[in-house]
C-alpha cells in the first residue's frame, strides 16, 4: 500500500505558496466591495470605470474560486488516503493517488502566476512586428510571426485585433500592429520582445537556396489610463492621413481614414487603420502613443536606478532571442532560456507557450 503522506504534505505547501502569490487574503477582502460596485444601477454611467470594475471582479472571482477548489480537492485526497489506510482499501488509495497526480500538474501550471511580477502583467498587450534583413523572405517571415501569435491567442481564447497592416512588396508585411486582449497576455508576450531569426529554403528563390530572414517583435502593456499619465504637446506631433490597406482596415481602400502619428521629440510612430473613422483612428493612435511614452519613462527610471547601483543592464531589443530553423534540420531554440523544440511546425502553429514559460522562469533565476 502506497504511503502518500509526503505527496499530500507537498500539496499543502504548494497551496500555501499559492495563497501568497494569488494574494488570497487581499482579494477575498476586495470581493464584497466589487460585488457592491457591480450591483450599482449607475455603474455603466462611466463606461471605462465599469469595464475596469468588471475585469477586476472577474479576475478576483476566478482566483478565489480556483483556490477554494484546490483546497477542497486536497482535502478530498487526504480523506481518501486516510480511509484507504484505515480500512485497507486499495481502491481509495488509488483514487487519492490519481487526485494527487492531477493536482500536482495543476500546481505546476499555476506556479507561473508567481512569475508575473510587473504592474501590468495581468492585462492585455499592444504589439508590433517589423520585417528586418532578408528582403522578401523577411516580410514573409514577419507575417508568419503574426500568424503564430494569433494562433497562440486563439488557442487561449484571447481576442486579437489588427490596428496596422503594411503590405510587403511581393509577399508578407513590412509591419503589422495588433492588440491581444486576455488575462496575462502582456505577462506572457513580454517574453517575445526582440529579434526572431528564420532559416529555411526560400520559396522566393528560383534556385531553392537556403536563406536567413529576421523580424522584430515589440510589445507594450495595455495601460487604460495612459493618457492621464503623460502630457503630450500637439506641437510635438506630426499627423499623417493615408488610405487603409490589407488585413488591417475595415474599409480597405475606400477612404483616407488611416492615421499615423509621429512624436517628434522621441521619434515614436504609432498608427491605426482599423476603426470606422479618421477621428477614431487618431484617438486609438494617440492612446498607443501614450502607452509607449509611459513605458519609455518607466524604462528610463529603471536604467537610471541600474546605473546608480553600478549594474550592467543589457537590452533584449535588437538582439537575436530565438532561431527557427526549417533547413537543413528542424529546430526552434531560444537563446536566453536555452529551451529547444524539434517541432517548428507546431511552434509556428501557435504552440509557443512553453518558450514564454521558460523565459519567465529564466528571468526569475537570472534576477
Amino acid at each position: 500500500m502506497a504511503d502518500l503522506t509526503d505527496a499530500l504534505g507537498k500539496l499543502r505547501t504548494e497551496l500555501g505558496e499559492a495563497e501568497d502569490y494569488l494574494r488570497i487574503g487581499e482579494i477575498r477582502a476586495r470581493l464584497p466591495q466589487l460585488e457592491t460596485e457591480m450591483g450599482r444601477p449607475d455603474l455603466w454611467d462611466d463606461a471605462e470605470r465599469a469595464r475596469a470594475i468588471q475585469t477586476e471582479f472577474t479576475s478576483v472571482k476566478d482566483d478565489t474560486d480556483l483556490y477554494a477548489r484546490l483546497e477542497s480537492s486536497i482535502e478530498d485526497a487526504e480523506l481518501l488516503f486516510e480511509l484507504g489506510r484505515e480500512e485497507g482499501d486499495d481502491e481509495s488509495i488509488a483514487e487519492s493517488e490519481q487526485l494527487i497526480e492531477s493536482l500536482t500538474r495543476e500546481f505546476e501550471q499555476l506556479e507561473l502566476r508567481a512569475l508575473y511580477t510587473g504592474e501590468y502583467d495581468e492585462g492585455g498587450a499592444v504589439c508590433e512586428i517589423h520585417s528586418g534583413a532578408g528582403g522578401t523572405d523577411s516580410q514573409d517571415w514577419a507575417q508568419m510571426l503574426f500568424e503564430m501569435y494569433k494562433r497562440w491567442a486563439d488557442k487561449r481564447g484571447f481576442k486579437t485585433e489588427v490596428t496596422e497592416w503594411q503590405e510587403g512588396q511581393e509577399a508578407g508585411v513590412t509591419a503589422v500592429g495588433f492588440t491581444i486582449e486576455g488575462r496575462h497576455a502582456y505577462g506572457m508576450l513580454q517574453a517575445e520582445r526582440g529579434v526572431h531569426r528564420l532559416v529555411r529554403i526560400s520559396p522566393f528563390d528560383s534556385q531553392a537556396r537556403r536563406h536567413t530572414a529576421f523580424a522584430s517583435f515589440s510589445v507594450w502593456p495595455e495601460i487604460p489610463d495612459a493618457a492621464n499619465q503623460v502630457d503630450i504637446d500637439d506641437k510635438d506631433l506630426r499627423v499623417d492621413v493615408f488610405r487603409s490597406s490589407g488585413a488591417g482596415g475595415q474599409h480597405v481602400n475606400t477612404t483616407d481614414s488611416a492615421v499615423r502619428i509621429t512624436h517628434l521629440p522621441t521619434g515614436i510612430v504609432t498608427s491605426c487603420q482599423n476603426e470606422r473613422s479618421q477621428h477614431q483612428n487618431k484617438e486609438r493612435a494617440m492612446q498607443m502613443l501614450s502607452i509607449q511614452l509611459v513605458e519609455l519613462e518607466r524604462q528610463k527610471r529603471e536604467d537610471e536606478l541600474a546605473a546608480e547601483a553600478g549594474e550592467s543592464k543589457s537590452t533584449e531589443w535588437g538582439s537575436q532571442i530565438r532561431s527557427y530553423v526549417l533547413q537543413p534540420y528542424q529546430q526552434v531554440k531560444d537563446e536566453r532560456s536555452g529551451l529547444t523544440s524539434g517541432n517548428p511546425e507546431g511552434v509556428l502553429g501557435g504552440d509557443v507557450g512553453p518558450f514564454m514559460e521558460a523565459w519567465l522562469r529564466w528571468r526569475r533565476s537570472s534576477a
